[in-house]
């Protein structure tokens, strides 16, 4: 009997050790991973320049506490507001804690303008934005509030692609909007371009903030740096994760100078974000997720897998309903409970996960190769043949 807490329902499978876009089973069978870790393995698993990047700083010192400067996160965060919207960098562990921690910053935004009543958030219903309470709170969702009541106060939600819904919630109280530009557990639902920059108006128009969930969509994988770099459009916040790390825990909130100057010492804080660890990998991931040729290449490959999946779905539409995403952040939404087929697909050697709305959620390594994606593609037909 296992000493683990069950609140997993984990595969009956568990691995050895993994080599690019592949997981290597502890009795031997060789895996095409595209799971990622949920997006998170954004460079494959054993990426060399990974490897010695964390083991340079790892012979070197692993943790000093934020009482200390760290010039390795002083980097990290320099590359970043150098590349993005952001002025500020604010460095913490995980998604659902840079999701909080942008949560307070638009709350002590306006609190330190003196405005403190205006400190409701308007959130997607269903959506996820992470497993605390305030995340879960923000997300709208029952089934995840169930058994956790009381849920936290102060967030507002409207039903995706409601925007008459959306303009009603907006009120004296309302401090920022906040949405995933992709929704990924949410089932792959992308916001379009024109009503990420619709919101940006809106939220121009009511002087509130525009918080931009990139923590699965962000750090180059929809083959951009930002999925809502399509739309063109500046949020004030934006929280990340995931991908950043390449496998090692990172998150981060990025921030303007406008909302940025409200976090004065004391008002957040994190034992383990910016530790020099994390801030090595994270420099060595943007080493390569940077590079031009490097996005440029998920947008072809990608557009290629994209058109690939939609010849399935046109070969067999009684079971492929829709085919769904951008980059390498693809959801295949199903007409049944998508359960067995990703166990079948499983079977053949090939890692999916699932996501709402009998959705399979695909999310290769940034580095998949294209004669892996060919790969992927003959077992998800052999998948659906067997469906006939």
């Amino acid at each position: 009997m296992s000493s683990l807490a069950n609140n997993y329902n984990r595969r009956k499978i568990s691995f050895r050790n993994g080599k690019g876009s592949f997981l290597y089973s502890t009795s031997g069978k060789k895996y095409l991973d595209m799971v990622s870790g949920i997006a998170v393995n954004s460079l494959g698993h054993s990426h060399p320049h990974l490897l010695k990047a964390l083991t340079k700083q790892a012979k070197r010192v692993w943790h000093i506490s934020n009482a200390f400067q760290a010039p390795e996160g002083e980097k990290l965060a320099k590359r970043i507001t150098k590349n993005t919207f952001a002025d500020k960098v604010m460095f913490v562990n995980s998604g659902a804690e840079a999701t909080e921690a942008s949560i307070k910053v638009a709350r002590k935004y306006f609190s330190s303008i003196g405005k403190k009543r205006k400190n409701r958030i308007i959130c997607i219903k269903n959506s996820f934005h992470g497993r605390t309470i305030a995340a879960i709170s923000a997300s709208g969702s029952k089934k995840m509030i169930d058994g956790f009541r009381p849920s936290a106060p102060g967030f507002d939600h409207f039903v995706f692609g409601d925007h008459k819904k959306l303009k009603k919630l907006i009120n004296k109280s309302t401090a920022a909007i906040m949405v995933e530009p992709i929704m990924g557990e949410g089932g792959i639902k992308v916001i379009p371009d024109w009503c990420l920059r619709g919101l940006r108006k809106i939220c121009n128009k009511k002087k509130i903030l525009l918080i931009l969930d990139e923590v699965q969509c962000g750090i180059g994988r929809t083959g951009k740096f930002f999925a809502f770099d399509y739309a063109g459009v500046k949020p004030d916040i934006v929280p990340i994760a995931k991908g950043i790390g390449g496998g090692f825990p990172i998150g981060a909130v990025l921030m303007t100078n406008k909302v940025a100057k409200c976090m004065t010492p004391g008002t957040h804080g994190s034992t383990f974000g910016g530790n020099p660890l994390a801030m090595s990998v994270g420099n060595a991931v943007l080493d390569i997720v940077l590079k031009k040729s490097f996005q440029q290449r998920i947008l072809k490959l990608s557009n290629y897998f994209f058109n690939e999946l939609n010849k399935i779905k046109n070969d067999y539409p009684k079971i492929i309903k829709e085919v769904r995403g951008r980059g390498f952040l693809i959801g295949i939404q199903l007409h049944f409970n998508q359960s067995n087929f990703i166990k079948s697909l499983e079977n053949n050697y090939l890692l999916t996960i699932r996501a709402a709305e009998n959705t399979i959620r695909i999310l290769p390594p940034l580095t998949v190769k294209k004669k892996e994606i060919d790969l992927a593609i003959r077992i998800i037909k052999k998948v659906c043949k067997s469906y006939k």
